[in-house]
């Protein structure tokens, strides 16, 4: 069992090192689904003509759906935002003073100071959200 594994170990180190280097492979592109528009060398026939008739409708078509859906989204998704920040600021507004609201033994925990700033703040602190009583206070 032993000499199998390590005899298939080796096989793949081999078979990684026997690969061409990225910088010596020529550029290849397999399996690639976007080819060119008109396939060359193809005939001018019914059944390419039709082909190439769908291949236009539905780029024509799902254009036309991302702008009547897409767009429409992005501006409606914008405006919710917009309400929805200046809702949020509006009852920010109605709230007591930082200084004077209670602090829970939750929040801002501290076993040993930040190595930045003065050691109190974390480093995503909001001086506008964030406020911490300090213990001699």
């Amino acid at each position: 069992m032993f000499p199998q594994q390590t005899l298939l170990r080796a096989s793949r180190r081999c078979a990684g090192q026997l690969r061409p280097s990225p910088i010596r492979a020529p550029v290849q592109r397999r399996l690639a689904s976007s080819g060119p528009a008109s396939v060359p060398g193809a005939k001018d026939n019914a059944f390419n003509r039709e082909r190439q008739a769908i291949k236009d409708h539905a780029a024509a078509t799902s254009d036309l759906w991302r702008k009547l859906v897409v767009i429409p989204c992005l501006i409606v998704g914008s405006v919710n935002a917009y309400n929805l920040w200046t809702e949020h600021w509006e009852h920010w507004d109605h709230m007591p003073p930082l200084e004077e609201r209670p602090e829970y033994s939750y929040q801002n925990m501290r076993t040993k100071n930040f190595f930045w700033g003065d050691g109190d703040k974390t480093l995503f602190w909001n001086d506008k959200v964030n406020f911490h009583k300090k213990a001699d206070e």
